[in-house]
């Protein structure tokens, strides 16, 4: 499941068996990525915090694309497998997903989606290149400032996320293995899925 041991339910303290509560009624398990943050588990709030603020702020499809794209760009399979099938279920159909991650040039998005996505996967691989024109291009696209620094928040935000479960060993939860086939090998980029027991 990872390098680090994972904080049993059975003993828990009370911090760490409310964020496996949360995380239980949210998810219908608990995640591997939660029992890796239960080494922290005010960390762990300050992440959910965090992000919730950021994607707040984001319409869902742009914030997913982002985020997928920073997350495979990483090749973060938990976080591109988490957030490729939230894309596939609430955003665009599976086919769709998959073209996004295969043969980006056939994936149904528009001219300010393709910038969003490219300025992502920057942000992920290559923050400091980052030039002038890159946050050009996406003004020339209609986004303002604040719609540009949400896109960097969403990707940075990713890569610290993907990078500790990765650091970590943190492995995809078996739950994966269940989506279909074809999306879930467009989904895993990097560290393979956890095998069911």
């Amino acid at each position: 499941m990872a390098f680090i041991r994972a904080v049993p339910v059975e003993a828990a303290d009370a911090a760490v068996t409310e964020i496996y509560d949360g995380d239980r009624a949210s998810w219908g398990y608990v995640p591997n990525f939660t029992k890796t943050f239960a080494h922290r588990p005010d960390v762990y709030r300050a992440w959910q915090q965090l992000n919730a603020t950021i994607k707040s702020s984001m319409d869902l499809r742009r914030y997913e694309l982002a985020t997928v794209a920073a997350a495979s760009a990483l090749r973060s399979s938990y976080c591109t497998l988490a957030h490729g099938r939230m894309l596939a279920e609430q955003v665009m159909d599976a086919e769709s997903v998959i073209q996004f991650l295969t043969d980006r040039k056939t994936a149904p998005l528009d001219a300010a989606e393709r910038a969003v996505v490219a300025f992502a996967e920057k942000v992920a691989l290559a923050a400091d290149q980052m030039t002038q024109g890159d946050v050009d291009e996406l003004r020339a696209q209609g986004l303002d400032d604040e719609e540009i620094f949400d896109v960097a928040l969403a990707a940075g935000a990713r890569c610290f996320f993907s990078k500790v479960l990765d650091a970590t060993g943190t492995e995809p939860d078996a739950a994966f293995q269940d989506l279909e086939p074809a999306l879930r090998e467009a989904l895993t980029v990097g560290r393979p899925i956890e095998a069911k027991s």
